[in-house]
């Protein structure tokens, strides 16, 4: 199933997003490094470190989630990458992102058609939830669940994807949206 932004639902409906999502190795201007890029000498606000109980507070995290539901996986990439940079690697937190870090590259993979790719990133990024839940005393990690996003992994691993050729545009290829509970007041 292929859905376009207009359906995805919005955590920070304030945020623009970038024209077009990048894809390395298509047409598209690398976002950073080329003049034509969409944040080309953009620099944003460095990430506040996440946290399980102000999760929804989290400007970064929400952007990122909003970025991933609306195929922006590069994106989404790179602000989980922000995200990590403030967190402690081993503890949950850092675990946890790393598992969305991998489930955004793995949407990356579908768009650069590399199943190779998405099947490891896929799979690696629900073991790294499963490991998390084993250690928490709840199903729900900064508002989202964690047997949903193992279950979505396992399965985005198996799938079978078209090769899409969108010339940037954002879309959507997995079969779930991240939908973190309770949803912030917008």
């Amino acid at each position: 199933m292929v859905e376009t932004l207009k359906d995805s639902p919005r955590l920070l409906p304030p945020v623009d997003l970038p024209a077009y999502t990048f894809i390395p190795g298509s047409t598209t201007p690398h976002p950073y490094r080329h003049p034509e890029g969409h944040s080309y000498k953009k620099k944003g606000p460095t990430s506040r470190p996440l946290s399980d109980d102000a999760w929804a507070d989290n400007r970064s995290f929400l952007l990122a989630i909003d970025l991933f539901n609306a195929g922006y996986y590069w994106e989404a990439h790179e602000e989980l990458d922000k995200l990590l940079k403030v967190s402690d690697p081993e503890d949950l937190i850092g675990r946890f992102l790393k598992g969305l870090f991998k489930l955004a590259a793995a949407g990356l993979k579908v768009r650069e058609n590399s199943i190779h790719g998405v099947r490891r990133h896929a799979a690696s990024s629900g073991e790294v939830f499963a490991d998390v839940a084993a250690e928490i005393d709840s199903d729900r990690f900064c508002g989202l669940k964690l047997t949903m996003l193992q279950f979505a992994a396992d399965r985005a691993a198996q799938l079978t994807y078209k090769e899409l050729d969108t010339d940037g545009q954002p879309v959507r290829v997995f079969p779930f949206l991240l939908r973190p509970e309770p949803l912030p007041l917008a």
